[in-house]
């Protein structure tokens, strides 16, 4: 069982700053991200991580500091201080009775053993039905499970809205395809059982926590996935089948002739992934745009004027 304070090569009069600043140096440099040729430095990471993690407790370093639990945070044997001349068992494993000078400290009065062995193990004396000697069961706290590890993974917008599998790799070199949840969405937090550092008590857990990235076209509201779709003046008077992107890929849709600018169209089924397994919509805003050369435009309307008033309903 290795010594935190010199896994981490500090005193064990250290800040805990200090404490902190050494943990991220030696995680920095031993990360198997970056020791994919050194097989032993998943292991040193491990023992880094789990130093840092009883240090960095004030309970357990105040416990290991005095003795109570071991590097590993397993409780210290009890009997450390017990064996030669001065104990009440012999060191080649014979026991002979405990004497008065055995206990010399305790004071005058008669020394109760139960009292002793209740200290040691948490429960009654020797005497008592629930002594670790009297036959009866003594509860131990199962061993901890290895510290968590925490990954940030990037995800696509289109990916995250179809639910395509993404790729990541694990602190330990190996990669895996992760299946994203329904219902996704940025800081989505996902637990890979087992994929956390080894422990005494087994391998902690994975945390992948998601972040979706923004993309250039698409704009996500809820479920539904937000689109402006620029169409000519031609396409908005006579109407017309026009091409539009999606996550899913290009569809053709169709504009009504006479369509106004600001309209918008529901393409559905093309949005992101519900908790349900159901996808939202994506919302098309058609946005009309004159030709970069008005000239032919304008000799086309010589001499026509539009008498409609598009702004009576405003009030002004």
């Amino acid at each position: 069982m290795a010594d935190p304070y010199s896994t981490l090569g500090v005193s064990r009069s250290a800040s805990e700053k200090d404490i902190k600043s050494a943990y991220r140096t030696l995680a920095k440099e031993l990360h198997p991200d970056r020791n994919k040729d050194n097989p032993n430095a998943a292991e040193r990471f491990s023992q880094v991580t789990n130093a840092y993690d009883l240090l960095s407790d004030k309970d357990k370093r105040a416990q290991f500091d005095r003795g109570e639990i071991d590097g590993d945070g397993n409780p210290a044997n009890p009997f450390a201080g017990m064996g030669g001349n001065g104990g009440g068992f012999r060191p080649n494993g014979g026991q002979r009775g405990f004497r008065s000078e055995d206990f010399q400290g305790f004071g005058t009065e008669e020394v109760d053993l139960g009292d002793i062995f209740e200290g040691l193990f948490g429960g009654r004396g020797p005497r008592g039905a629930g002594s670790a000697f009297g036959g009866g069961q003594r509860h131990r706290q199962p061993p901890s499970k290895g510290a968590d590890i925490g990954y940030k993974l990037r995800v696509p917008f289109a990916d995250a809205a179809t639910l395509k599998a993404q790729r990541i790799t694990l602190a330990d070199g190996k990669t895996i395809d992760l299946k994203l949840p329904n219902g996704v969405e940025d800081g989505t937090q996902m637990r890979l059982k087992g994929k956390g550092e080894q422990g005494p008590g087994g391998a902690g857990d994975g945390l992948v926590t998601i972040a979706i990235d923004k993309h250039k076209l698409f704009r996500r509201e809820g479920d539904d996935v937000r689109f402006d779709l620029p169409i000519t003046l031609d396409e908005a008077v006579n109407g017309g089948k026009v091409r539009v992107p999606t996550v899913d890929g290009p569809v053709m849709m169709t504009i009504k002739a006479g369509t106004d600018g600001g309209t918008v169209l529901r393409l559905k089924g093309k949005g992101f992934s519900k908790k349900d397994g159901s996808r939202g919509d994506q919302l098309v805003t058609l946005e009309i745009q004159l030709p970069d050369d008005l000239a032919e435009l304008a000799k086309r309307l010589d001499g026509w004027k539009d008498e409609s008033d598009p702004r009576s309903k405003l009030g002004v």
